[in-house]
């Protein structure tokens, strides 16, 4: 999945932008993926279980993100990051699928109903973002989404090995390589859109997260 990168310099904007938001807002910041989720006894193997079936929900389907914003014509600048985004998000997507068949049904969680009706709007959010006709809100978002997806793999892996799953390495472009394809965009109203896509990107995982940490809540209170 190796590509090159153009040497042009360019000024800092998108790249400084997505990689701010990242650190503030990221899955990495977010107690309940950063520590809480792995720290649960006996309840992390329902809590890991839980993780997965929502994450497939979201991001285990093609055409995902990456595949949609690879579909609209890229920038020539951006082309290869996105075919090999788009490569290894599917090698990634077949990981998480794996896992999830080794984790088993859905643990049951009282208001599941309303549950379904949030991921499904998140799913739907994210859609929106990667076949947006605004330049740049779909690199955005695929970047966000392979950026943040570190986050989301440290989850996917202790679900694997919980479940029996074979680790594999992972697949999609590094951090230097997704913020330097984005030091590439120079155009002042595409750079604006990719932060756009990059923050509603990880917004709706911060919603993700929300979710799985009530419902891991909803289940110990349902036990009590």
């Amino acid at each position: 999945m190796a590509f090159q990168q153009h040497k042009e310099a360019a000024r800092p904007g998108a790249a400084e932008a997505v990689g701010a938001l990242l650190a503030a807002d990221g899955g990495k910041t977010h107690p309940y993926i950063a520590s809480a989720i792995f720290a649960r006894g006996r309840e992390a193997a329902r809590d890991l279980a839980d993780a997965v079936h929502l994450i497939s929900s979201l991001h285990g389907s093609h055409p995902g993100v990456v595949d949609l914003a690879q579909q609209r014509p890229p920038e020539e600048a951006v082309r290869g990051w996105l075919d090999a985004a788009a490569e290894g998000f599917a090698e990634e997507r077949a990981y998480l699928m794996r896992t999830v068949v080794a984790a088993g049904p859905l643990p049951s969680t009282p208001g599941h109903a309303g549950c379904e009706t949030a991921v499904a709007g998140q799913r739907h959010a994210l859609e929106m973002l990667a076949r947006s006709e605004r330049n740049g809100c779909a690199l955005g978002a695929a970047a966000a989404l392979v950026l943040d997806w570190r986050a989301i793999r440290a989850v996917v892996d202790a679900a694997a090995q919980r479940f029996g799953v074979t680790l594999t390495p992972p697949a999609l472009p590094s951090m230097r390589q997704t913020l330097g394809v984005l030091e590439l965009i120079e155009a002042p109203a595409a750079e604006r859109a990719i932060v756009f896509g990059a923050q509603q990107l990880l917004i709706q995982h911060r919603g993700l997260w929300d979710l799985l940490e009530a419902r891991s809540g909803a289940r110990v209170d349902a036990l009590l």
